[in-house]
């Protein structure tokens, strides 16, 4: 599945992943293929990615790695999931 990370200075993120859990309003879920269309509100915490990520190095810095994921820590943002593509707007 693809995803896509955009914040108000860049895009942070965009190809294609295994999984991505988030830190939705009402609690913490995981994506995998295939999963059901969605519009979520996102919350403090960390987006979770899985998969073989290449960063580019202008946006290293603002991802950690930790157990075989990669993360990133938002404020809060927006997620919308279609067809297997993951877009989210995050602070």
């Amino acid at each position: 599945m693809y995803l896509e990370i955009v914040s108000p200075e860049a895009t942070l993120f965009s190809g294609e992943v295994t999984s991505v859990t988030v830190p939705g309003a009402n609690g913490e879920f995981e994506m995998l293929n295939s999963h059901a269309p969605i519009v979520s509100i996102l919350k403090a915490g960390n987006v979770k990615i899985s998969g073989d990520i290449s960063l580019e190095e202008d946006v290293e810095d603002k991802f950690t790695k930790e157990d075989g994921k990669t993360m990133l820590a938002i404020n809060s943002g927006t997620l919308e999931i279609n067809d297997n593509k993951i877009i989210i707007l995050a602070d």
